[in-house]
């Protein structure tokens, strides 16, 4: 009789009493499974978006894009240095740029503050790609971790018992070090 009714409950691989109370409560195991899937999925999918290398173009107008800006600093140091050695050219200079008319100022505004713009917002992306690359690499730090932390308490466990006052175990490390 009790055969047939444990036969009945957990016969086939069957739990009832586990799967009764799933009815009631999640399984947090099978929760913390499907949890790490979905993590694992979604960091694949940032990997695979954004693992892209970059082409000897892109690397060239990255190169080309650096100069704007050291070029604006030293044309006005250059400026600078030349209105103090010839004010006279300086001054001449200095009437032409204001013949220019306002908006061809305004024009010349728009162009330099989308570049910078655009430049901002193409580092900005890259970083966020950066990012997402180190946040991939997430799981594997955590269990490379857990290894370390396991390779620890095991060479803890080896020191202790090395220095336990038996001798046989004393003499079998020591034949085992060579």
């Amino acid at each position: 009789m009790f055969s047939m009714l444990w036969e009945t409950f957990f016969g086939g691989r069957r739990n009832l009493v586990r799967e009764t109370v799933e009815v009631f409560r999640e399984n947090s195991e099978q929760s913390a499974v499907r949890a790490h899937d979905l993590q694992a999925a979604a960091l694949a999918q940032f990997a695979a978006e954004f693992g892209g290398q970059k082409s000897g173009f892109d690397r060239f107008m990255d190169g080309l894009n650096r100069l704007p800006r050291p070029m604006l600093a030293l044309g006005t140091l250059g400026l600078m240095g030349a209105a103090m050695l010839d004010p006279v050219w300086f001054a001449a200079r200095m009437q032409g740029i204001a013949l220019v008319p306002e908006p061809l100022w305004w024009l010349l505004g728009i162009v330099v503050s989308f570049y910078f713009g655009a430049r901002a917002q193409a580092k900005t992306q890259a970083f966020q790609e950066g990012i997402a690359r180190s946040l991939a690499r997430v799981p594997q730090a955590v269990e490379n971790l857990q290894s370390l932390n396991a390779l620890r308490q095991g060479t803890d466990h080896d020191e202790k018992s090395e220095n336990s006052d038996n001798p046989a175990l004393a003499d079998w490390h020591r034949d085992r070090r060579g």
